[in-house]
């Protein structure tokens, strides 16, 4: 009798002492947020570990304060294979589908990560009414176009990573530099085979045009392409100064191996260059990334001193995956569930319209600067000031290093060239 007292009152000691502790989070009905991300690629994996982190995080420290009850975050991630060559857009669809019907998801984050599913995606969102937030890869403009065109259909629709024109125009701050410094003024363009790379092709080799660059070349590759030599020696034969690559795929990694052992004297410059983004790149290519640039689209993606944030991130999410953040996707995933989060509470309330209205006030300052949407379309607001806005990121890979080169305001260093361009 004595021992099942004792039992007793050690149970219930336990019980008060986990809900002293927080333990009282825990037992109430978790949020769910839905993953659809594609798994087997960077965009997709490094989403889910910033979300993973993110989640872990906020869930140690109590959970989310709903009307007064503190509930716990809970991920579901499935695959959708967006970014695999030859998958068709409505497997990504049902991806999302599923999440929202069997996995019960409250909230999005995340992707379709590939520029046409995402679009596809949006009714869906709609249909549904479930708040998202794309975090990763999507690219292409007309996303938050849509929303700002069609705000009562799409409203549920969030970005809080960089796109295409505002990585345009970080690319050509930096190309106007280069020229400006070294008097280059031949470009060539390689762009893979998708949507959003495809269109930033264009634009880049409109507005360069009419900038006075020459523009020497344009050449289209399909995902999963593994030879570029034909292409790079058009590069070469047409003494073209600077190469801008807008590529997902890792295959990338083979047009860069390849550009260094032709030596094209031609400067590489990912606007999109996912291989060069990782931290494994270096040794994937045995050092033949040296001097690659590449835009990993948000500050914390790579080290730097952006905000307060950045480097506290960066050490947290090195020590819970053992590499370093990896590229886009990374920060930009991590901050959306702290947005979330902050807009729930903001709320009081898990309802999908009166979270769009506090997602719609955010302002937060995060990893990669203050975090604010345009309240019409819901892109976040850029900046080259992190005080100011959602700060890019591009980076140089110097002596095994990723090294941040822009915006000023957070760079780490300065652009170098392969000593065979002779500059």
């Amino acid at each position: 009798m004595k021992t099942t007292r004792g039992k007793l009152m050690m149970i219930l000691m336990i019980a008060v002492l986990m809900g002293l502790s927080g333990g009282s989070a825990l037992a109430e009905k978790p949020i769910v947020i839905g993953c659809p991300l594609s798994t087997a690629f960077l965009y997709g994996w490094d989403a889910e570990r910033g979300v993973t982190l993110a989640i872990e995080e906020i869930n140690a420290q109590g959970g989310v304060n709903v009307a007064g009850k503190k509930r716990p975050f809970k991920i579901e991630t499935i695959d959708t294979r967006d970014l695999e060559p030859g998958v068709p857009v409505s497997e990504a669809l049902l991806a999302v589908e599923k999440l929202i019907l069997d996995k019960k998801a409250d909230f999005l984050i995340g992707g379709p990560v590939r520029s046409e599913a995402a679009l596809a995606a949006m009714p869906l969102l709609n249909k549904y009414k479930k708040v998202s937030i794309l975090t990763t890869g999507a690219l292409t403009p007309k996303y938050h176009a849509m929303v700002a065109e069609n705000y009562d259909k799409f409203k549920y629709c969030f970005r809080i990573h960089g796109e295409a024109k505002n990585l345009v125009g970080e690319i050509f701050a930096n190309f106007g530099e280069l020229k400006a410094k070294y008097g280059f003024n031949n470009l060539f363009i390689i762009a893979q085979d998708v949507s959003h790379a495809r269109g930033a092709a264009e634009i880049i080799k409109k507005v360069a045009t009419g900038k006075g660059w020459n523009v020497t070349g344009l050449e289209i590759y399909p995902t999963g392409a593994t030879d570029f030599s034909m292409g790079l020696l058009k590069a070469k034969n047409t003494n073209s100064e600077i190469i801008n690559i807008w590529m997902d795929m890792p295959e990338s990694a083979i047009l860069l191996k390849q550009w260094y052992d032709m030596k094209i004297p031609a400067l590489p410059f990912g606007s999109t260059l996912a291989a060069a983004e990782q931290p494994g790149f270096w040794d994937a290519t045995n050092g033949k990334g040296e001097y690659t640039l590449c835009n990993v689209v948000n500050a914390g993606n790579a080290p730097s001193n952006a905000t307060p944030w950045t480097m506290k991130f960066y050490d947290a999410y090195t020590k819970r995956w053992g590499v370093e953040p990896e590229g886009l996707g990374t920060s930009s995933s991590y901050m959306a569930v702290y947005v979330l989060k902050d807009a729930i509470e903001r709320a009081g309330s898990l309802k999908p319209d009166k979270v769009v209205t506090e997602l719609e006030k955010t302002d937060l300052m995060g990893v990669y600067g203050r975090l604010r949407f345009d309240p019409k379309s819901h892109q976040v607001i850029p900046s080259t000031d992190p005080k100011e806005g959602a700060v890019g990121s591009i980076l140089q890979w110097q002596k095994g290093k990723r090294v941040v080169v822009y915006p000023k305001s957070i760079a780490m260093g300065e652009i170098e060239l392969p000593p065979w361009m002779g500059k």
